[in-house]
Formats: structure tokens, sequence, C-alpha cells
């Protein structure tokens, strides 16, 4: 069996601390065995390997994900990168050609895929190994996980056993995505399960599918004309469409921690640089800036403070974020700056602490730069823009035009447009970086060979 992780979206309902490329299976909030803090990602990756599942690993995710997986999982995690998002069919299918075609995969092998962001038990994953087995016995040509449902949600898609179920796993007659509660209510009765987004499918099966929108659906192939698959959900272009689908039903602890208010009964109260005083029941307050944040007498509510933005929310209306955010985002003086504010990168991280336009039309934009020790910025150059960096701490070697400098704290390199530039961390690094220009384009980059 091989492991597709999807790893979705920005999820915008977890702003200001998620966007585009910092997304929320990204966030390190959830609390590590060893105490530490870990992100979902970290979490359900941990999880396969704990459950005894030697299933090699791949994340399907967009190409701005990256350098968090990287980050995140190490370099011996495989990803296949999306050129442009276009929902989880296009996505499955782009990683099972990348199996069959760059992996040398076997057709029958089989694929599991599931997402990053579930908040689940060891049985999940044990019940995917189940999944593994029911395909290999030919009990389906793709075989879903059931999640029990706990109450009536319109949040979630609907799996209808079939009639006269003996043994698992069950034949699924039908599915429903997202009714009504009262209408949820209903398909509960009837022993419907949640549909959470747990597929199991043979390799070749999938690629026949494939074939009807890209021949031959090889992974270049695919690649190239990614833009001509359908824009559309796995579950309506495959699962839906299926004359063969069976489920096996899991009833362990399940969350989907897609808001703050799910995402807050599974972090501490108080995160970062704040403090929660009198009368502040039952409210979260996760801050991310240096300027302390203190919340006095707010009931049932979440405060974040991140480099994006500031959030004060009640807990029952975060769910309905994201179109506020949309509106936010879209506010001129937002899209003015450069996004994102925050980003983790391969070789560490940056955060934008500074941004000006001045009367003659020169901007400037100041990060904070973290390397870690071993790791190196890319060998580069910018057409387009000067940069002053500062070390403040750590030690390092400093590259500018195929000439090499130790550098440490205090230490200054001016860096005009077509210089070629890069930096090495000898030791942990940080240094702050000034970019000076009339245009402050994150494209204004090339890039080139060098060996350390």
């Amino acid at each position: 069996m091989r492991i597709v992780l999807l790893s979705g979206g920005s999820g915008k309902r977890l702003w200001p601390l998620s966007n585009d490329t910092r997304s929320k299976q990204f966030l390190k909030l959830l609390r590590a065995p060893d105490g530490s803090r870990e992100s979902m990602m970290q979490r359900v990756y941990r999880q396969i390997r704990e459950a005894g599942i030697s299933a090699e690993i791949t994340v399907a995710a967009s190409a701005s994900q990256r350098d968090s997986i990287v980050s995140q999982l190490g370099d011996s995690v495989k990803s296949v990168l999306e050129p442009e998002r276009r929902d989880t069919f296009p996505a499955i299918v782009l990683a099972s050609a990348w199996l069959l075609t760059e992996e040398r995969c076997s057709p029958d092998e089989v694929i599991a895929v599931l997402p990053v962001d579930p908040y689940t038990e060891r049985g999940y994953f044990e019940t995917i190994a189940r999944m593994e087995k029911a395909v290999r016995d030919g009990a389906a040509d793709i075989v879903l996980m059931g999640i029990a449902p706990t109450y009536a949600s319109s949040k979630y898609g609907y799996i209808i056993p079939g009639p006269g179920k003996t043994a698992e796993p069950y034949p699924a007659e039908r599915f429903v995505e997202k009714p009504t509660e009262a209408e949820a209510e209903k398909l509960i009765e009837r022993g419907a399960m949640w549909n959470g987004g747990v597929f199991a499918f043979k390799l070749r099966y999938l690629m026949e599918i494939a074939r009807r929108y890209v021949d031959p659906a090889d992974y270049s192939g695919l690649l190239a004309r990614y833009g001509e698959l359908p824009k559309i959900s796995f579950d309506y272009e495959v699962v839906e469409k299926a004359e063969s689908v069976a489920m096996l039903p899991f009833d362990g602890e399940w969350k989907d921690l897609g808001t703050w208010n799910t995402l807050a009964e599974e972090i501490p109260e108080v995160m970062g640089n704040a403090v929660a005083g009198e009368g502040a029941e039952n409210t979260h307050v996760i801050n991310e800036l240096r300027v302390p944040v203190v919340v006095l007498g707010v009931k049932d509510a979440v405060v974040v403070a991140g480099s994006d933005g500031i959030l004060v929310t009640d807990k029952r209306a975060s769910a309905k974020l994201k179109p506020f955010v949309d509106a936010a985002e879209n506010h001129p003086m937002y899209v003015e700056r450069l996004r994102p504010m925050y980003e983790e990168r391969r070789w560490g991280s940056f955060k934008v602490i500074d941004y000006g336009k001045y009367s003659d039309g020169v901007f400037s934009l100041t990060k904070h730069l973290f390397i870690e020790a071993g790791s190196a910025i890319s060998y580069q150059k910018h057409s387009l823009r000067d940069e002053i960096w500062t070390i403040v701490n750590g030690t390092g070697a400093l590259l500018l035009d195929g000439h090499v400098r130790n550098v440490r704290r205090g230490d200054v390199a001016y860096i005009t447009a077509g210089m070629k530039h890069a930096i090495r961390a000898v030791t942990d690094l940080r240094f702050i970086e000034v970019q000076i220009g009339e245009h402050l384009a994150e494209n204004d980059i090339e890039r080139f060979e060098w060996e350390w």
C-alpha cells in the first residue's frame, strides 16, 4: 500500500495564523507526546508510523507548501506538487500518476488517500490497514471509511449503507452531501456514517478514469495538461459515479479541527505573550506577536493575534469567519502590501516586521529571517531591488558574486540589484533584511547553482 496525504487549501477559518503558504495543517498548536508543539501534519504522520503502517507516504500539496512540508517532515518524505489548485480529484489523479510512472508502482498497488488534518486516534489508522485488505480481496473498486456520527451535523457528507448489510465492508448505497440537521437526523437513524474523506483503490482503477480526460495519463502528460482536468472533488467525480463502493466503519475519536471553535478544544487556553484575566471564562488567547495581549471579562471567545491580523470572535461565530477574511484581504491597504507576513521555508522561516511606501514611489520591506544551522538560502539575484542584511545573532558564510566571507553578529552586507548572493548558517542564524526599490515583487528572483 502507498499512502497519499492530501494537504488542502489555506484554511482561512483559522485566520490570522493560516494563509496560502502557512496553511492550517502547518500550525504548531497541538501538544506532542513529549510536551512540545506539533502541527496537524506532523501529528498525522507520527500516528501513521506509530500504528505500525510501513507504507511509504507521499504528500499531495500545492507548490506554495513545499518548503513547509520539508521543514516539518524532513527531506525523506516525497511530495507531488500541483501547478495550480484544482480540488481533490485532480490532486489525487496527479499523485497517482506520479506513483505509477515515476515511482514504478504496480497498477494493482493499493492507494489509500486521507486528509492531513483529522484529529483522531490509533484505530483510525488501523481501519485504513483494513481498507487495504478489503481492496486487495476485491470487496469493491473503492473502499471508504465511514465515521460514526456523534451528532446530526450539516457540515459533513453522509454515506448511506446498502440494504441487508451483514458483514464488513458494507456496500454503500448512496451519498448525501451536507444535508440540513433535520435531514441528517433521519439519515443517522438509517445507519448513515459521516464521510471522512478517506479512500482506498487500486492504481489501475483511477488511471482508467484519468484517461477520459488526458491520454496518455502518465505523470508528465498530466502535469503539462493539468488545467484540463475538471476542477471538482474526488467524491463528486469518482465516488458518487462508481458502480462498486464499499465502506468500513470507524467509531473512535474523530474531529475536524477546521475552525477556532473545534481547535480550541485541543489546545491550551493561553499561548504566547498573553494574559487571560478576571472574567475570561472559556476563552482562548493565542498571540504570536511580541507585544502583549490582555483579555478581561470576555466569555466563550477566541482572541488570536498574528502577523496577518488580529481576530476577536465568539466561539460559535468562528465557523463563519471565511467571508469576512476575504473582505479584509480585499481592502486596498492589505492588497498593497506584500503577503504572506510569515512563512516557513525548508531552511527556516521569515516574518515581515515593517512595510513602507514613500512619496517618490519607492517601497521598503523589512524582514526578520531565521536560518537553521547547516541550512542555506539559495544563490540568487534580484533585478528590481537592493537589499541590506544585518546579522543579529549567530555565525554564517556569506556569498556575494562568487566570493565567500564569514559573518557574525553586527556584520552588514549591502546587496545591490543584479548582485548574486546567498548565505549559509554555521550556527543558528538570525538577520534583518531590508528591501528597497520601486517594485518589491516576490517573483523578482533568479536562482543559480552553488556548492557550499
